[in-house]
């Protein structure tokens, strides 16, 4: 039997506040992929579940909202910030980046519609390789045949403090024990979630990011590639 080809794909999973956003637009940026934000996608389900007044947890209703729901991603408009993100027209770009959007978004991705919809949706913006894929399942649901993946953690009181000086340069009021109350619960759920559990690939290479900075963990991610 000849080996299945690989795709041309990165994939960067790991837990939240782990940094997974700044180290795959670096590496997309060296290598002249697209970056495709996975997470950002979960999140726009969630806000368009709270503007509708519908429980992130109610499979049923979400699924209806799925049918007409459009999510669109773009470019970032000053290099360094995030995805831009529309739902239905709307840029909600700023409103689905805060620690509660991302408390939500981890319930809606624990409903199988959603998962399914969405990635149907990263597979096709994949498709043609050349990506980026940053999330939590992408190496081992997503795009289970990328040429590299990697898996990035860090203590969880590291990652509180960089997700409270992220939110601080935004200029957002933070409460950092709050901030790690909420990751420590977020791994809970997203790790013990039946469908798509965060977990790394077994064929992903682990990088724990605690004493690294950014530049660090990308030449690491980069000189594995480049072997």
């Amino acid at each position: 039997m000849t080996e299945k080809k690989r795709q041309e794909i990165v994939t960067i999973d790991g837990p939240s506040g782990v940094g997974k956003s700044t180290i795959s637009k670096m590496v997309a940026d060296r290598l002249g992929y697209t970056y495709l934000d996975t997470g950002a996608m979960y999140r726009a389900v969630a806000w368009k579940c709270l503007q509708e007044g519908i429980s992130p947890d109610d499979g049923e209703q979400v699924a209806g909202l799925l049918a007409d729901l459009r999510i669109t991603l773009l470019p970032p408009e000053r290099e360094g910030d995030d995805v831009r993100v529309l739902v239905d027209g709307r840029d909600v770009s700023r409103e689905i980046r805060t620690p509660e959007m991302g408390m939500a978004a981890s319930r809606v991705s624990a409903l199988k519609p959603v998962r399914e919809k969405l990635t149907r949706m990263q597979q096709e913006i994949g498709r043609a390789g050349k990506i980026v894929a940053e999330g939590r399942d992408t190496g081992t649901v997503v795009f289970p045949d990328a040429a590299w993946k990697f898996f990035l953690d860090a203590t969880p009181e590291e990652r509180a403090r960089r997700r409270a000086e992220q939110l601080r340069q935004r200029g957002q009021k933070v409460d950092e024990t709050e901030i790690l109350a909420q990751i420590i619960r977020r791994d809970r759920d997203d790790s013990e979630r039946t469908i798509a559990p965060l977990r790394a690939a077994p064929d992903a290479i682990r990088i724990d990011t605690t004493n690294l900075g950014p530049a660090e963990v990308v030449a690491s991610i980069l000189s594995h590639i480049r072997q």
